[in-house]
């Protein structure tokens, strides 16, 4: 099994990397498609199944649909020439994406949510369609957006295509306990063994400098968190806490107004920074999805501003030890809130942040393991039920509760040796598990939990 660092970790936009950058990479991937036809097409469509249009308008996922048809994409998502793309597709009814001309779609028309049951793949279905100069589909692709921005065809999915193609790593752990035996045999910290797989499709250079640009776009979304503030979109009036928040923690700084639990509010923030940028549609790392993105980025920079002894070169460490967790939730259970619940988002950003930190600490692989067996197994059963189906409640402060548990569970795991009762693989299968049984209405449909029962909503 290979997944890569730069898969786990992708730059996109907000405010959902299942609802808006798989939609948009779902659409990028459909026009290479039409360019490779035979034949021309006149036109474009596309329809919404499951969670998708459930809470598709919530999470934008009909402009990422219009954007992707356009040409955009999430990696370099520039918003005033979308915003100015947006005004000039509504005005003229065409979108025009490099190479295949003017293409006949009205947004209002040619995107459907269809409420009906979902598609038989994956609770986040869409299917892109080709039409002729009369408006008759001559080609369609189904596509299932799998959580995280991952994309695959129908045909992928039946074939269980999940990881990415290419020659065998030197390290194929699919399982917590081969990444434990392979450690213990090769001497290899977990980060190690996840850059020597890195190294089998990339150069180092290339790794290094995409490791560092993964940090400074999280961190960058931190520091314009942390300065903004004003009402997010969306209808609910969701006012932006976090700089208000930080504004009031730099001034107690040093008059011995803090309480010692104050560092809670510290990790808190960093995490909220993250979400409110990514609910007002901002760049944002998937750290493994939008929903979840503040935990993994606000524990490395509770890391760095709070720990003595923090250095910005063990950064890559966190993120590759991060990455190798992250790998395998997705591969034996899943990172999509529409598939398993909001345990499968910030459970599993919890458990890799908190493996993350317990690498640079110096944990050893056994109780890095047990750190991400513990900040996954007190996440389990956590529903996903955003209200209006927006990016804001609860997640906004769930992250900073997933980053708060990220770190508990790193400094238990460090008070011990690594043994301990529950296996990461066991409590990967058991939320895999929890997924299956618990109801669709609690997994990003906003049919259940708090999405019913906010008042206005």
């Amino acid at each position: 099994m290979f997944l890569s660092v730069f898969d786990m970790f992708k730059v996109g936009i907000g405010p959902s990397s299942s609802h808006t950058i798989g939609p948009m990479v779902a659409a990028a991937r459909f026009l290479d498609h039409l360019r490779a036809l035979p034949f021309g097409v006149a036109g474009v469509k596309a329809s919404l199944h499951g969670s998708l249009a459930f809470t598709g308008v919530g999470h934008a996922t009909d402009r990422a649909v219009i954007l992707g048809l356009a040409g955009f994409r999430a990696d370099d998502y520039d918003a005033e020439k979308a915003e100015a793309e947006m005004t000039r597709i509504r005005a003229e009814n065409t979108v025009l994406p490099d190479g295949l001309g003017a293409l006949r779609f009205n947004p209002n028309e040619d995107v459907l949510f269809d409420y009906g049951p979902a598609l038989a793949g994956h609770a986040n279905g869409m299917i892109l369609k080709g039409t002729d100069a009369q408006g008759d589909v001559i080609t369609q692709v189904v596509y299932y957006s799998i959580g995280g921005g991952f994309v695959l065809t129908e045909a992928e999915l039946a074939a269980g295509k999940d990881t990415e193609d290419g020659p065998p790593v030197p390290f194929p752990f699919k399982s917590a306990a081969e990444m434990l035996v392979m450690a213990n045999a090769s001497g290899k910290s977990i980060a190690q063994m996840k850059r020597a797989n890195e190294l089998s499709r990339k150069t180092g250079e290339d790794v290094d400098k995409g490791l560092t640009r993964i940090w400074e776009v999280m961190n960058a979304c931190i520091d314009r968190g942390l300065v903004t503030d004003g009402i997010l979109p969306g209808g609910l009036s969701v006012r932006r806490r976090a700089k208000g928040i930080y504004d009031a923690l730099m001034a107690e700084r040093g008059m011995n107004l803090s309480a010692p639990h104050t560092i809670n509010d510290y990790m808190s923030t960093y995490a909220m920074a993250v979400n409110e940028e990514n609910a007002a549609g901002g760049q944002v790392v998937t750290a493994p999805t939008n929903g979840a993105a503040g935990v993994v980025p606000a524990t490395i920079r509770y890391y760095l501003d709070h720990v003595p002894g923090a250095t910005l070169s063990k950064v890559p460490d966190f993120l590759l030890t991060a990455a190798a967790i992250g790998g395998l939730i997705k591969f034996n259970a899943s990172i999509s809130g529409a598939e398993c619940g909001c345990q499968a988002e910030v459970g599993s950003a919890a458990a890799m942040a908190s493996a993350g930190l317990c690498a640079v600490l110096g944990g050893s692989p056994e109780q890095i393991e047990n750190a991400a067996e513990i900040a996954l197994e007190h996440h389990l059963g956590m529903t996903c039920d955003p209200v209006r189906g927006l990016v804001q409640v609860p997640c906004i402060e769930r992250n900073g509760l997933g980053a708060i548990k990220a770190v508990s569970a790193a400094s238990l795991s460090m008070r011990g040796d690594g043994t301990h009762l529950v296996p990461l693989d066991a409590a990967i299968e058991t939320m895999r598990q929890t997924g299956e049984d618990m109801s669709e209405k609690y997994k990003e449909t906003s049919l259940g939990g708090l999405a019913v029962n906010i008042p206005n909503c």
